[in-house]
């Protein structure tokens, strides 16, 4: 199979603070412009259809296109994690075959996606409570996206096998080519053809279509140590048990986070078209922090599953502790922007004054309480590239399904205004830091004795 040994590895070996910015800035680069196809979507359906449009875009198929993805996304990290620790070990075989495993299993998932998705789309949207005006545009919207779902998983499960052995690099050069393209098709489609919402569906299906050809591409290509084989496509049964139990508790975490931003989605809607408007630009804006906080996790769960993988525990948690602080000082400098210039980025998504009012108070109101995000972020990405993620997932559950749903269910009921709504949130993340500062410090002090241990025996 060519070379018997994986090349040096920066990762196990450089310098950490260089490394981690190194290989960061490119994942979270990527994540933006992946965000840049909806957020696209979102500006010219919201200035060339209607605010009715925009709030279908951003509202309900939002909504269910992300719990969607990020379920996947948590299974593709699974596999990423595993693929790491076998990099990091320079296990040459097995890295082999966790790859062909987890891309086939991409494909056979995308499939059921899209057939599933596609019959309930309406009915998802029903049980969303979703305003009868914007229900003809959702349905729409997310019936083309869900037929093309395919391209979407496909890109995501081989970006995060690229991520996984430390280039984070093409994942950004393919996206900066697809967003480009998503643009002019967004344009072409939506205003120059006059096609509306489903104009803008196309537009992201065809350029995430191009985006997975050339992940694929690239894997069959530019890496020796792990290149892909269409012929050796076949899924392993120990490997996939050892991807899905790790990203099986991931994705039911993404989905649970999901499952309450549908109940949230739908006490939002319940406020009427206008404040559904806002919500939904809101989103947008809120996405660039969370673009840089999922960047950073993603880094150090792939700093801390290869150097797991090599046994360099100190560097496991070195990696966690740098990674801390540089999130702080990334995600701090987006905290002050976006609460002191919220205003006039929300023109890019609508002129309504009420909707542009209802969107810059929810922004300020929620945005202070991220600083508790980041540390959550932290500390669970750095457990999953360890294996870890039982617990933290069990504490996420309890956060979001003891504390802020019965919150937006029973309170926000009693007393109908958005800021209860909003409140939910910081009282979710902490309860859940809560349960897991304890939990991390208590598996480090255990897996560092006993690497302690293992450096005196050898």
């Amino acid at each position: 199979m060519g070379k018997k040994t994986i090349e040096k590895n920066a990762i196990t070996e450089g310098v950490i603070w260089k490394q981690l910015l190194i290989f960061f800035f490119p994942i979270m680069l990527g994540t933006l412009i992946q965000q840049l196809y909806t957020t696209v979507d979102t500006i010219i359906v919201g200035r060339f259809v209607g605010k009715a449009a925009l709030a279908s875009v951003g509202g309900p198929a939002a909504v269910l296109s992300t719990i969607v993805v990020t379920f996947f996304n948590g299974l593709a990290n699974g596999a990423a994690v595993i693929i790491a620790q076998y990099y990091g070990a320079k296990d040459r075989k097995s890295l082999h075959v966790g790859v062909h495993t987890a891309y086939l299993f991409s494909v056979v998932i995308s499939l059921i996606v899209s057939l599933t998705g596609t019959v309930l789309t309406p009915w998802l949207l029903k049980i969303m409570n979703t305003p009868q005006d914007m229900m003809a545009d959702s349905i729409t919207y997310l019936r083309i996206y869900f037929m093309g779902i395919l391209f979407t998983l496909v890109y995501n499960m081989g970006s995060a096998i690229m991520r996984a052995v430390g280039d984070s690099r093409r994942p950004l050069l393919y996206l900066l080519i697809c967003c480009v393209m998503n643009i002019i098709l967004d344009i072409v489609m939506v205003v120059g053809m006059k096609m509306g919402i489903a104009g803008a569906a196309l537009a992201t299906v065809i350029s995430q279509c191009v985006s997975a050809v050339l992940v694929t591409w690239s894997l069959t290509r530019a890496y020796d140590a792990m290149k892909l084989k269409f012929r050796e496509l076949r899924m392993d049964v120990g490997v996939l048990r050892k991807e899905l139990k790790i990203g099986v508790p991931g994705a039911l975490q993404a989905c649970a986070y999901g499952v309450t931003n549908v109940v949230i989605q739908a006490s939002v809607n319940s406020f009427g078209t206008d404040t559904a408007a806002g919500w939904a630009a809101y989103g947008k804006l809120d996405m660039i922090f969370w673009t840089v906080s999922s960047a950073l996790g993603a880094a150090v769960t792939t700093f801390a599953g290869q150097n797991y993988g090599a046994g360099k525990m100190d560097r496991v948690y070195k990696s966690i502790r740098v990674n801390v602080v540089i999130s702080y000082i990334f995600t701090g400098a987006i905290i002050i922007v976006l609460f002191a210039f919220c205003e006039p980025l929300y023109h890019m998504f609508t002129t309504d004054p009420k909707v542009i009012g209802i969107g810059v108070y929810m922004l300020r109101f929620l945005i202070p309480s991220y600083l508790l995000s980041v540390l959550l972020e932290n500390l669970s990405g750095g457990l999953r590239g360890l294996g870890d993620v039982l617990w933290p997932t069990i504490f996420t559950f309890g956060g979001l399904f003891f504390v802020r749903l019965p919150w937006i269910i029973i309170l926000t009921k009693i007393h109908h205004k958005v800021e209860i709504l909003l409140i939910s949130y910081p009282l979710a993340w902490g309860a859940t830091l809560l349960c897991l500062i304890p939990y991390y410090f208590w598996r480090k002090k255990r897996r560092m004795s006993t690497y302690g241990s293992h450096l005196q025996k050898s």
